[in-house]
Parts: structure tokens; sequence; C-alpha cells
């Protein structure tokens, strides 16, 4: 199965050696989407970040062929645990009720710190 490689005008370019999606298959994998703006600038409040990160993933799975309602798995990493009811309030309104992916969701630091999440997803496509 040849690969292909996926990087969305639309979202922060890459400044480290990743792909923000990979095409194998019928799948898209798609790495960690941050709430990083194109001029590299953060919002300073969680929702704003977490609305940053779901139009990051809908522009990636876009290119790649595919939509958030094809979304199999997700990966959410959160900074701050208080952040977790306000996160599945957002969250919840991007899948339609009872087609929710599986999800795990962990608290960890990220690489910079003004970033307060991040999200990844593997997708099937049409």
């Amino acid at each position: 199965m040849p690969l292909e490689f996926i990087v969305s005008d639309e979202i922060t370019p890459p400044q480290v050696p990743l792909s923000h999606a990979v095409k194998c298959g019928n799948l898209v994998f798609v790495s960690g989407v941050h709430p990083m703006r194109q001029d590299r600038s953060v919002a300073p409040d969680f929702r704003s970040q977490m609305i940053q990160v779901m139009t990051g993933l809908q522009a990636i799975l876009a290119q790649a062929g595919t939509s958030l309602d094809r979304v199999i798995k997700t990966n959410v990493i959160l900074v701050r645990t208080e952040d977790y009811r306000e996160m599945n309030e957002i969250y919840r309104s991007y899948f339609a009720a009872g087609r929710y992916p599986a999800r795990t969701t962990i608290v960890a630091g990220l690489a910079r710190e003004d970033l307060l999440l991040e999200i990844e997803c593997v997708a099937e496509l049409p």
C-alpha cells in the first residue's frame, strides 16, 4: 500500500519532522493537532483552543478526503484536569449524538506552556 503524506495549508505548518496526516489504505492517521494559529499565536482560554483544535482536525481530514463523521478513534491530551468537563461539552458538539469515536483522554504536559490540549485521531476514508 502506498502512503500519502498530508500537510494542510489551513493550519500552522509543522515545525518538527511530522506530517499533519498519513493516508494508508482506507485509513487516515492524523498527528496531534494543537491550537496554534498560522501566526503561531495561541488563544489564552481553553474554549478557544478547543475550537481551534477541532477546526484544525476538520481541515486536515477534509484535505485527506474524509471528515469527523468517519473518525474511528481519538486521543485527547489535556494539560489541566479541570478542563475535562468543558472539553467534553465542546467535543460532543462536533459529532452526531450516539456516534462518538472511541477515545482515550490523558492529562500530560505539552511542548509549549501556552498549549492547553492536543488531539490526534484515526479516520476511515469513504
